[in-house]
């Protein structure tokens, strides 16, 4: 492999004399410690390296060896269940404090095998060629998708290491290859694909505010921005626990240690909702610290973007969790700095906006090489200073996601969960989700959902013209649809993470709790233009079940809800004989 001679250090940047052939993007093992490092910019006369790792004790002259291949990292079973950091190098089961320099490899593991495959048959990059299993965890093992050919040989069913060969490969060209359980991939190059498919069904959440406002397709993009205090990090376990995905893949990057400890301290103890077991048995969770090394920052989104292609190909449903891409761009700023680069808008590099969209553009649903259906939804949290969405990483987000879950923090000082505004808020699958509520039973979502936006602006409009001239002098309509804003966003939009009636809400019956406020709403205008009092309405008990619905009605009581909807007709033809205003 081609060496090279490092002259010149600057934290995580460094400059290195060529003395053979290298590429850009090629990975690089640093000095006698093996520090990892990539070749961010190349000349005949000069190579300028990334390092992923600690430089302190870098000095002039030290041998930097190519390795000849891109920065990759191993793709296996062994991921699920565990906590790696940027570079995917294990933190957990070890008995070192810290990750030492230059470690690499996660100690093997065994998982008992069962082939799909015999001998003599051909097989394709991306195809599944067996089972493994372990403490009663099942996953498939694929192809490589760069490698097809005919089966020579395949292991019979057994315990084996994750790092033994099980199947034998000839290719075309006479080339042999063995393949185990896990295999590496370049971390900067998306996985291929058969094809794309249309975002026409929703990642289901269990959240109402983002189900029924400002929904997410499957395969999806969403950016969750919110300054310090409005709860993303606890929006995102909440979506980790209960949205409909397969695999969870959680990267903190760039977080406190005090926020990530805080992670890996509450993710373990989670309860996964659908097997009653822990919820880290289908959660990867990537932990970078604001202190680890700064070019390692940037890495680990990249890293967690190709963990989940790896899920997705095996025909599973992903969510990537990215917390926060705004440390990630610090990162950036850094290492551009370092370079001597013409900075950009607030000092961030002139491909911020690039990078943004590698790494969001590796979303999607899909038909994998196999044939599976398989997606990549992609949530990334982002933190704009004070909470400021006009600032750059905000802006070039919006440009590639399809929705924005704006955190406000006067909801979350109100201690209103999930804290997002739905003014600034929006989702643009809206057309294309229209369909699979309908097929669901919801017909009216897409209208009544515009329904609940509009009455939402018109609250926010008439509150602060009620400031000024009072609640009392406003028309009677008016006030109604002050009474119909709190409504909404205190018996719908609100939600209890901690209730274990209301911390979920299902599409069904989302739909009937829609369904029964809209009617309540038309019930109570056109109880006002008959001349009925809104305080009248105000003080009427179905207003008080309609508010208490969340936690008094559970997902078991579907048929209490038709109950309640006839409890309202009643309550209103009751009272348009008696309360109308004289003259």
């Amino acid at each position: 492999m081609a060496e090279a001679r490092l002259h010149w250090v600057s934290g995580p940047v460094i400059r290195a004399v060529p003395e053979g052939d290298f590429a850009v993007n090629e990975a690089v093992l640093i000095g006698e410690r093996r520090l990892l490092g990539e070749i961010i910019r190349l000349t005949r006369e000069e190579i300028v390296i990334q390092v992923y790792e600690d430089t302190t004790g870098l000095r002039p002259g030290v041998r930097i060896r190519g390795t000849g291949y891109p920065l990759s990292v191993k793709l296996g079973p062994a991921l699920l269940g565990n906590i790696f950091d940027g570079l995917l190098r294990p933190l957990a089961g070890g008995e070192a404090i810290h990750v030492e320099p230059g470690m690499r490899a996660a100690p093997e593991q065994t998982f008992a095998f069962c082939p799909r495959l015999k001998d003599g048959d051909t097989v394709a990059g991306g195809e599944v060629f067996g089972e493994v299993s372990r403490n009663g965890v099942t996953q498939r093992v694929l192809i490589p998708p760069d490698v097809a050919g005919k089966v020579s040989h395949i292991e019979p069913d057994g315990d084996y290491s994750d790092n033994a060969g099980l199947v034998t490969v000839k290719a075309a060209d006479g080339k042999t290859h063995t393949v185990g359980m896990q295999h590496t991939w370049p971390v900067r190059v998306p996985r291929p694909v058969t094809r794309r498919l249309p975002p026409d069904r929703p990642m289901i959440t269990g959240q109402r505010i983002l189900d029924t406002l400002f929904p997410i397709a499957r395969g999806g993009k969403a950016a969750l921005p919110g300054g310090f205090g409005t709860g993303k990090t606890v929006l995102q376990e909440s979506l980790a626990k209960w949205c409909d995905a397969d695999i969870i893949i959680y990267v903190g990057c760039g977080e406190r240690g005090n926020e990530m400890a805080g992670v890996l301290h509450e993710f373990p103890q989670l309860q996964d909702p659908r097997t009653g077991r822990s919820l880290m048995e289908r959660t990867l969770i990537i932990a970078n610290t604001s202190n680890m090394p700064v070019a390692a920052r940037e890495a680990s989104i990249y890293t967690g973007v190709t963990v989940a292609e790896y899920f997705r190909d095996q025909g599973l449903h992903v969510a990537l969790m990215a917390d926060s891409t705004s440390r990630w761009a610090e990162a950036l700023r850094e290492v551009s700095g370092r370079l001597g680069e013409l900075p950009g808008e607030a000092g961030y590099p002139a491909y911020l906006s690039s990078r943004l969209a590698s790494f969001y553009e590796r979303a999607g649903r899909v038909t994998a090489l196999n044939g599976e259906e398989g997606s990549l939804s992609i949530i990334g949290a982002v933190s704009p200073p004070s909470g400021d969405f006009s600032e750059p990483v905000t802006t070039h987000t919006k440009r590639y996601v399809r929705s924005f879950w704006g955190l406000d923090r006067e909801r979350a000082q109100a201690r209103f969960y999930p804290a997002v505004h739905p003014l600034q808020s929006y989702a643009e699958a809206v057309d294309e989700l229209a369909g699979w509520w309908r097929e669901r039973g919801s017909p009216h979502w897409r209208e009544r959902r515009a329904r609940l936006l509009k009455i939402l602006e018109e609250q926010d409009q008439l509150e602060r013209m009620a400031r000024i001239v009072g609640k009392d002098a406003l028309p009677p309509r008016q006030q109604c649809i002050l009474l119909a804003g709190e409504l909404i966003n205190q018996g719908y939009l609100m939600q209890s993470s901690f209730s274990p009636t209301d911390r979920y809400a299902s599409p069904e019956r989302q739909s009937v709790m829609l369904g029964l406020i809209t009617r309540y709403i038309d019930l109570a205008l056109q109880a006002v233009e008959q001349g009925t009092s809104v305080d009248t309405l105000r003080g009427m008990p179905i207003l008080r079940k309609l508010q208490r619905m969340k936690e008094d009605l559970g997902e078991e009581a579907l048929d209490d809800y038709a109950e309640l909807e006839h409890e309202l007709d009643d309550a209103f033809a009751a009272l348009k004989p008696e309360t109308v205003h004289e003259g």
